[in-house]
């Protein structure tokens, strides 16, 4: 029996999920907020109440300073954030989301749920639970 290998098994399981994205409601969206954008936009509309920076999207999905800015750059050509100024400070600038990312994040967040189900099938919580226990602690391997 061939040996299983950690990294091999994620990236295998990101192919089929990427494949199962592209086949349903989900391609729709993705088209209009690709990539990190979307998930950007999600975490944007889940923190709407709090100043979200562009140094919060770097931490939170461990992504460089130099990628955020351009991702950031092109959310805001595409109309979907703007950035604000903030009293306390001229230098920070609040990334703000327009109702255009509003609802594109809707139709997201709908395609995103349906997909969490199908991926959930016969999966039980105590699986789950130790299924994202392991995630964390090879996030945490890998980060350090």
């Amino acid at each position: 029996m061939e040996e299983k290998h950690i990294a091999r098994e994620i990236s295998r399981t990101n192919n089929l999920l990427i494949r199962y994205c592209l086949q349903n409601d989900f391609k729709k969206e993705i088209h209009t907020a690709p990539g990190k954008h979307g998930w950007i936009i999600g975490y944007l509309a889940e923190h709407a109440d709090e100043e979200i920076f562009q140094r919060d999207i770097e931490e939170t999905f461990s992504i460089r300073r130099s990628t955020v800015s351009n991702i950031v750059k092109l959310m805001e050509q595409k109309g979907y954030v703007k950035r604000e100024s903030v009293k306390y400070d001229a230098r920070l600038k609040k990334l703000v989301l327009t109702p255009k990312a509003l609802e594109t994040n809707r139709k997201i967040k709908d395609s995103i749920l349906e997909g969490e189900e199908k991926i959930k099938q016969g999966i039980s919580e105590k699986e789950l639970k130790v299924f994202f226990d392991v995630l964390e602690k090879i996030q945490k391997n890998l980060e350090e």
